[in-house]
């Protein structure tokens, strides 16, 4: 059984790739009021994607796109990752025995817990998947 908080909201933004737009975007997410707990800037020539995890990602979303912003949901998991070598294999090695591709991640860390954030095409089946193999999944509740 699938808890609820298993499968986390990434909220992805769009950001033109110009000098000042990152700030201007930062700018809009303060005003809106909100909080970014893990992020990621990737970028290709004409834009970049601000990916992040936010408090209540689905308030955030609304705020953010009442100011004009391109943003968009997607669903992802977080696994537990300690800090020592090995950790990251057997996350991965875990997925990908099962035929679940990672199409990208990127690491958070509190003062509580560091994990790895990922995208990939099934995230019930990798919450899942995870948890048989005793891997820790990081839950919204958590973070």
């Amino acid at each position: 059984m699938m808890a609820d908080d298993e499968i986390l909201t990434q909220l992805s933004i769009f950001v033109n790739n110009e000098p000042g737009r990152l700030a201007a975007v930062a700018g809009i997410l303060k005003e809106c009021g909100v909080n970014m707990k893990a992020c990621n800037l990737a970028e290709s020539n004409e834009f970049g994607i601000l990916r992040a995890i936010v408090d209540d990602p689905d308030d955030a979303y609304e705020r953010i796109k009442s100011k004009g912003l391109i943003v968009r949901k997607t669903d992802i998991v977080g696994i537990s990752i300690d800090n020592v070598p090995g950790s990251l294999f057997e996350a991965a090695d875990v997925l990908g025995k099962a035929g679940i591709n990672i199409d990208y991640g990127y690491a958070y860390a509190s003062k509580d817990r560091e994990g790895l954030f990922i995208r990939v095409d099934d995230p019930m089946k990798a919450a899942e998947v995870l948890k048989s193999a005793g891997i820790d999944i990081i839950r919204r509740s958590e973070i």
